[in-house]
């Protein structure tokens, strides 16, 4: 009698977001990349560069700011690239309502 086939899982990598330290799938979260000249945001979480993670929400990312985020990627956030991740964050949802994560 032949074996039946066994069905394989799916692995969907996890990410911590730096605000609030939750593990999400790495799909639900922002990516933040470091590269050669900045640090800016990466929609498409593939350029190249040390990376960090965020939930869409603006509480995440206030505390992400203030310093988590330059620590997870091992650098110093300079005024430039504080301006143009503020800039992002205000597009972002006030509300951790918004998002559908649990505190």
């Amino acid at each position: 009698m032949p074996a039946k086939p066994v069905k394989r899982i799916k692995h969907i990598p996890q990410r911590t977001c730096v605000g609030c330290r939750s593990v999400l799938a790495k799909r639900t979260l922002i990516r933040v990349v470091r590269g050669p000249q900045h640090v800016q945001v990466d929609p498409s979480g593939k350029l190249a560069g040390r990376g960090a993670y965020l939930h869409n929400a603006r509480t995440c990312w206030e505390k992400g700011l203030k310093g988590a985020l330059g620590h997870a990627l091992k650098t110093e956030l300079s005024p430039e690239d504080l301006a143009a991740l503020r800039q992002y964050m205000e597009s972002l949802p006030a509300a951790d309502e918004e998002t559908g994560k649990d505190g």
